[in-house]
């Protein structure tokens, strides 16, 4: 038990420590595959380069063992396993390898590129802005329910002054709640949109509400981070 508890301390301290240079070296190797897996999953969708497709898919079965290995290493030396597995980047870790080892359907292996969240994985700026989203996160937990109350509202507003006018369009709330999102999120696509004066000063009233919610939690964010960023240049 004391040679395998040394085992899974020493597996563990080369995985998850960032200061030795065999940590940095086995992180860089990973992000560089994890980089090259993306790319080869890219050119395999490119129907020009059918010929190309049986040695890319052998590359990725190659890819597929690295990060096999390293995601069971993980949880073999992980002090609290189920909290690894349960994890964000441990779940990421195992969304992207599951795919690949059950051969699911082609659709399913798009989960591949979350693979690219984990290159950030070690960098500090991921850690000050992880930090800098819990710092906020009543303040953001109140917009989020702010802005799925707006939405409703814009929803059952538009819906209201529209619907006689374009029924098909705004043909429920519900409906009417895609232009909602298009709108408060400022994109604006223009599949649909008021046509009746209500309509009208209706969605201004909601684009200048919806350039707030946008704005505010950005500006939360930036700050809490900016106020992070700044602590650990005291703290050196």
């Amino acid at each position: 038990m004391g040679k395998i508890k040394f085992i899974r301390e020493k597996i563990h301290f080369y995985l998850s420590d960032n200061t030795n240079k065999i940590s940095i070296g086995i992180n860089r190797f990973i992000n560089v595959l994890i980089l090259l897996s993306v790319l080869d999953f890219s050119m395999q969708t490119v129907p020009t380069w059918t010929r190309f497709h049986p040695s890319l898919a052998n590359f990725e079965y190659i890819v597929l063992v690295f990060f096999s290995i390293e995601y069971f290493l993980r949880v073999f030396s992980a002090p609290k396993p189920f909290k690894f597995i349960f994890s964000f980047f441990g779940l990421v870790d195992l969304i992207t390898i599951i795919p690949s080892l059950l051969g699911l359907a082609y659709d399913i292996r798009t989960l591949r590129v979350l693979r690219l969240l984990r290159v950030f994985k070690n960098y500090e700026a991921t850690k000050n802005l992880r930090k800098s989203f819990i710092d906020v996160k009543s303040e953001l937990g109140f917009f989020s329910l702010a802005t799925l109350f707006l939405l409703f509202i814009a929803g059952t507003g538009i819906y209201h002054f529209e619907h006689e006018a374009q029924p098909e369009a705004f043909a429920s709330i519900f409906d009417s709640i895609w232009w909602a999102v298009a709108t408060l999120t400022t994109v604006g696509y223009g599949d649909i949109y008021p046509i009746t004066v209500g309509g009208k000063v209706f969605s201004t009233i909601i684009v200048f509400l919806g350039l707030g919610l946008v704005t505010v939690p950005t500006a939360l964010i930036a700050s809490s981070f900016t106020a992070a960023f700044a602590k650990k240049k005291e703290d050196e």
